[in-house]
């Protein structure tokens, strides 16, 4: 990587630790961008993965499930979460694909994965690829794979009409793996660290706003609902973080050692 890739990779942590704690969608979407730019990606997106009933021994994917995820981009026929909603579905059916076993390989370690290194040739001639990938131009996709603990992982993915070069997947290693910090907001702010249960997509609005100077009656606005719907809200983010008050809630995206 040359002297020049690492210093704008540099300045890119710099702006993202000026984020205050309440705008972490938004500083998602500016890393997301940022890096689909280096790598020449026409998409980007983060998944929050947690672990569960990992214990039950006939299940390929091991227990995991994806969380969250929130993309650069969103594409049709799903504009909330993208084409990705589908695969998802598809994933909790446990329909195995041979690409999904990709995120399984040295689980629990920092780590790249991507469909041009990790499947054979074949794979890019069935259904599946054609449907979920080469039908929105997507030839090659890659993942930078950052484990908060054993059940927890944070994945970046970048989706791309043209192969990642070696080079590319480097730039974008380096990149995620030096903010630790950042891969902790984001399962935070999704419910996926430390909360009882994940949070829903409301929730994660409400988590979003309480982090920031604003009134309950002021989220409520915000929101479009009544002040008693939003304090209803609020109390079960307490309730899932294991809080009392927003100073509580505030300080755990001050811990930002992980």
């Amino acid at each position: 990587m040359s002297p020049e890739d690492q210093e704008s990779i540099h300045r890119l942590w710099d702006e993202l630790s000026d984020v205050e704690a309440g705008q972490w969608m938004q500083a998602t979407s500016h890393l997301l961008a940022a890096l689909a730019g280096m790598a020449q990606a026409w998409n980007a997106t983060w998944a929050g993965a947690i672990r569960v009933d990992a214990g039950v021994g006939d299940d390929p994917l091991q227990g995991w499930r994806v969380g969250a995820v929130q993309a650069l981009r969103p594409v049709a026929p799903h504009p909330d979460e993208g084409h990705f909603k589908e695969i998802l579905k598809v994933w909790d059916r446990r329909e195995i694909d041979p690409s999904f076993l990709l995120p399984l390989k040295e689980v629990g370690s920092f780590r790249t994965y991507s469909l041009r290194r990790g499947l054979p040739p074949a794979w890019f001639d069935t259904p599946f690829f054609h449907r979920h990938y080469g039908s929105v131009g997507t030839q090659d996709a890659v993942f930078v794979a950052f484990p908060l603990n054993r059940d927890c992982e944070s994945h970046f993915g970048f989706y791309s009409a043209q192969s990642f070069t070696d080079a590319e997947i480097a730039q974008l290693a380096y990149a995620l793996r030096g903010i630790k910090w950042f891969h902790r907001h984001l399962m935070l702010g999704s419910g996926l660290l430390l909360a009882s249960s994940p949070l829903t997509p409301t929730e994660r609005r409400v988590l979003q706003l309480l982090l920031t100077k604003a009134s309950e009656k002021g989220i409520a606005r915000q929101i479009d609902t009544a002040p008693s719907t939003t304090h209803q809200h609020v109390t079960r983010i307490f309730r899932k973080f294991g809080v009392r008050s927003r100073a509580e809630l505030m300080s755990l995206w001050l811990k930002r050692g992980g």
